[in-house]
């Protein structure tokens, strides 16, 4: 049978269960003939009649009856899943997926998963800390944040911070013993502590910018990271000089644990971008995270 079949036996059984064609058909939204026509038409396609019919009465054969008994239930169940699903349509509730990095957690989800958990509390959120681009799709996430120099054009990008800056610090004890550097070249004869980039399995070279003018170093050092939080504290600690950004070092530098070096060299650069694919339908409970977002973004910065 086709599935279009569905109509015609959920016809049947309504007429079965009020027992006329005329109200069965107020109550299907039908004219009393397009009824007739449709339950002949399944009569025909089954091959044997399933409602006797008199001038006064209707009532199921016994192949009807036969029928009724499987089909009453599952168009029960049909009707009692449309039901559920119209009620979930617009209740936020579920997992929300995203991946991130560290930097991006602590700077975009982290202020506001309070009023998140606290608006949609059948919502779950899981969050995993990742350096390297994700397959959000495949790896089944809802959407990424990262930088948004970084992201691949395929993807619909939401901006959900400021620009930002790199800061180029290291300890007053190790300046101590080595020269401040004057320009980015300056620092190949530094120690400076490197980031690894996993995905592309390489050393990330140091970018700077001044006057139009721009620049990539590769740099060498004793140390290498994948995680930014420990190649500040290796500067801190005296280690050597590393490149991480301008909000994370902000308080050290403050306080005189690192001393700031190359301001005039580092520009500012794209900030933060919530990125999901273009044809990805979002579930509700993403669809709440964007509008918080949105909202949060309209309190904070400009577009």
């Amino acid at each position: 049978m086709s599935r279009g079949s569905l109509d015609d036996l959920s016809a049947f059984a309504t007429v079965a269960r009020t027992r006329s064609f005329t109200r069965a058909a107020t109550e299907l939204g039908l004219s009393n003939s397009m009824l007739s026509y449709t339950i002949k038409r399944l009569e025909k396609r089954l091959g044997m009649a399933l409602l006797q019919r008199t001038s006064r009465s209707v009532a199921p054969t016994e192949a009807g009856e036969k029928l009724l008994l499987t089909l009453e239930p599952a168009l029960d169940a049909i009707d009692e899943t449309l039901s559920e699903l119209d009620h979930d349509r617009d209740r936020v509730s579920g997992t929300l997926r995203i991946t991130a990095t560290r930097q991006a957690y602590e700077a975009v989800v982290r202020p506001m998963l309070g009023e998140f958990c606290a608006t949609h509390p059948e919502a779950t959120v899981e969050v995993i800390i990742d350096y390297g681009f994700r397959d959000i799709v495949s790896d089944r996430f809802d959407a990424g944040i990262r930088l948004g120099e970084k992201l691949q054009q395929d993807m619909i990008a939401l901006r959900v911070g400021p620009e930002l800056r790199m800061a180029v610090v290291a300890s007053p004890d190790y300046l101590a013993q080595h020269p401040v550097p004057a320009v980015p070249q300056d620092l190949q004869a530094h120690r400076c502590i490197n980031y690894r980039m996993v995905t592309a399995n390489s050393i990330y070279s140091w970018e700077f910018e001044k006057d139009g003018r721009q620049l990539e170093v590769g740099l060498s050092g004793p140390l290498t990271f994948n995680e930014p939080d420990l190649m500040l504290q290796a500067a801190i600690d005296g280690l050597g000089v590393a490149y991480v950004l301008e909000n994370e070092a902000a308080q050290h530098v403050d306080c005189g644990h690192l001393v700031r070096m190359l301001d005039d060299w580092t520009a500012p650069f794209p900030g933060f971008f919530l990125y999901y694919p273009s044809r990805h339908q979002v579930s509700p409970v993403f669809a709440a995270f964007l509008a918080l977002l949105r909202a949060r973004r309209g309190r904070s910065f400009a577009r």
